[in-house]
């Protein structure tokens, strides 16, 4: 297999606090990765570790070459007084990656109304963050990191997440879930349990 990430001994501190501890992780293309911990433990720190938005206190982060990533960390934030069409467009723009037909079919994927006129920031939790999850996917990204993706979904939500889950990866996408939901329908290729500032696989 084809390794997308690999990280070799990382390590992040904030005031002394470390939060990760001499972490080591390869992910190769294609698979679907789970890692699980508490609030707090350090998954959010970790992605945006991965999506260069903090930087390391040592280690490395390396990807394969012409990677794009999408990724959902922790609260999804818009332009609150625009609208979710206005919202998707103008991230989609930032790449010059904007697909109205491929947006729209996620929209309908999670039931959100493409064309609703409502500002964004009267959203419910549970309807920002199917947002969220289509902005992670509507760039056909091949690697996805997902933070707590099911907070606030109702059960028709979340099975249309599975759904969108393995569709992606028999598209071959890379997809990592780091939450402290479990995901019964989805097989994983390799768990991994982040606690005290360590991950350990799981058999």
């Amino acid at each position: 297999m084809n390794a997308t990430l690999s990280i070799r001994n990382l390590y992040k501190s904030f005031k002394k606090n470390d939060v990760l501890k001499n972490l080591n992780m390869t992910v190769n293309k294609g698979e679907l990765i789970y890692i699980h911990g508490i609030n707090g433990c350090g998954k959010s720190t970790l992605f945006k570790l991965i999506t260069d938005i903090i930087k390391p206190t040592s280690g490395e982060i390396v990807f394969s070459a012409d990677v794009r990533i999408g990724a959902l960390i922790e609260n999804p934030g818009f332009l609150e007084n625009q609208t979710l069409k206005f919202n998707l467009k103008f991230l989609a723009d930032f790449n010059k990656a904007y697909d109205k037909n491929r947006i729209i079919a996620l929209c309908n994927l999670f039931q959100l109304d493409f064309d609703n006129k409502e500002k964004i920031g009267k959203y419910s939790v549970g309807m920002r963050q199917k947002a969220g999850i289509i902005q992670a996917f509507m760039e056909n990204q091949d690697f996805i990191l997902l933070d707590e993706p099911t907070r606030g979904l109702d059960t028709a939500s979340i099975q249309a997440f599975n759904e969108l889950i393995k569709k992606s990866i028999q598209a071959n996408k890379t997809i990592i879930i780091a939450a402290h939901d479990t995901f019964d329908e989805l097989q994983f290729d390799r768990k991994y349990e982040l606690k005290d500032g360590y991950l350990h696989e799981h058999n």
